[in-house]
């Protein structure tokens, strides 16, 4: 959530840097819901003032009654406009609270502030290119794609039938090979500090609101009605809902936790998008980085961050890109995104791998999530995130660029210690 401070003291700053997402519309009716809810509140305070010194001024009259008869008289008289001014207080109360309840919820429909250097544009294409990183694969024959690769280790049949369209099976040295990678990711933030953690998939619906998923992703989520309980689309959730209404203690920051889980995306609107193999599933597996940190350092943390997911790329000799994502193409919550785009033979391009996103307080915000340092009061955290590996997209790398001319892939050297098979062999 916004700072409504902050729209408060500069709105046309605010305004300008929603324009950059094509979302300054959305600041109108806050601002209008905020003017609204203020003059109510002076209204509220006087009134309650007013019946504050009516009800001292009735408790005077009432014990000045004993002696004097006319006193009880004026006592009488008082309190009849006392219910009046009541009745008066309860309509501008219930009035308050309708717009204090309108304003929550416009506030909740206005995304993060752009960093002022994200790229202008809202598609893929208006991303700006930073880096590639590697040699493009070239191969003396055509190149397979992962179903190709990985043969029976990879079954969409079977995952149709069981579940119908965008589930699959990774089986025998597939699942090995996920397994081996999700280890390696694990062990590799383990080194960097991160706290591993198995977090729970399904969450309460103040958890997708607080991390911005809802309401603009809410037809991408899966919903259990009967429960009241979501689940999640990234452990991104139950990770920044870990230290929810708690105040931490700025020595403690950076708190880092990579998290393990499944994770479950309706893929409502990409019908018709990636639908052969495992690249775009409705339950997949993921590792994923989370941040807690201080507000001065949030920026070098998100950097830090795409420093391991580069770092876990090249450990498994992949070749990639590195771009900037579009303000228009944001998450709600993201103030800047960097994606890793690895390159895919068999499409003769490259896909996002993994992003991380800074989403500076807009979160914390509204997860009352704090700190406190040696300079005073609580203070809102910064949250940042960030995928380490993902079991089909990392798969399908690591499958599709380190293929062999005879359909066999070489699984890179660094995962054999976790378990991987030093070939894979679609045909064994």
């Amino acid at each position: 959530m916004i700072d409504l401070r902050l729209v408060r003291s500069d709105p046309d700053a605010v305004r300008t840097a929603l324009a950059r997402r094509g979302d300054e519309a959305l600041l109108d009716p806050v601002i209008a819901l905020d003017a609204e809810r203020r003059a109510l509140q002076v209204q509220v305070d006087d009134l309650r003032a007013e019946r504050n010194r009516a009800s001292e001024q009735i408790g005077q009259l009432k014990r000045a009654a004993k002696d004097d008869p006319q006193a009880a008289a004026r006592a009488d008289a008082a309190a009849a406009e006392m219910r009046t001014l009541k009745d008066s207080l309860d309509g501008l109360e219930e009035s308050l609270k309708s717009v204090d309840d309108q304003l929550g919820e416009a506030l909740l429909l206005v995304p993060n502030l752009p960093h002022p250097e994200s790229p202008l544009g809202n598609r893929d294409e208006d991303a700006r290119e930073l880096r590639v990183v590697g040699e493009i694969p070239t191969f003396s024959f055509p190149p397979r794609d992962h179903l190709e690769l990985a043969g029976n280790g990879i079954d969409m049949e079977r995952g149709a039938r069981t579940s119908g369209s965008r589930f699959g099976y990774l089986t025998g040295d597939i699942a090995r090979l996920w397994w081996a990678i999700s280890r390696m990711a694990l062990d590799h933030l383990g080194d960097g500090g991160f706290t591993p953690v198995v977090p729970p998939v399904l969450v309460r619906e103040e958890s997708m609101f607080a991390t911005g998923f809802f309401p603009t992703d809410r037809q991408s989520v899966y919903t259990l009605e009967g429960d009241d309980l979501f689940l999640v689309g990234t452990s991104e959730v139950p990770l920044a809902a870990l230290h929810a209404g708690e105040i931490l203690a700025a020595e403690d920051l950076p708190l880092r936790y990579a998290g393990l889980s499944s994770c479950f995306r309706r893929e409502a609107g990409a019908a018709g998008r990636d639908t052969r193999g495992i690249f775009r599933l409705h339950q997949f597996e993921k590792v994923e980085m989370f941040s807690f940190c201080h507000p001065d350092s949030s920026w070098d943390e998100h950097l830090h961050l795409l420093s391991i997911e580069e770092s876990i790329a090249q450990t498994l000799g992949l070749t990639y890109r590195v771009v900037d994502i579009a303000a228009g193409d944001l998450g709600a919550s993201a103030a800047r995104k960097y994606d890793l785009e690895v390159w895919l033979p068999s499409q003769e391009r490259f896909r996002e791998l993994t992003s991380c996103s800074n989403c500076t307080d807009y979160q914390a915000r509204r997860l009352d999530a704090r700190f406190r340092g040696p300079e005073g009061g609580p203070q809102t955290l910064h949250t940042l995130n960030g995928t380490a590996v993902t079991s089909s997209r990392t798969v399908i790398a690591v499958l599709e660029q380190h293929q062999l001319e005879d359909g066999s892939v070489a699984v890179p050297q660094a995962l054999l210690p976790y378990g991987a098979p030093a070939v894979i062999n679609p045909r064994s």
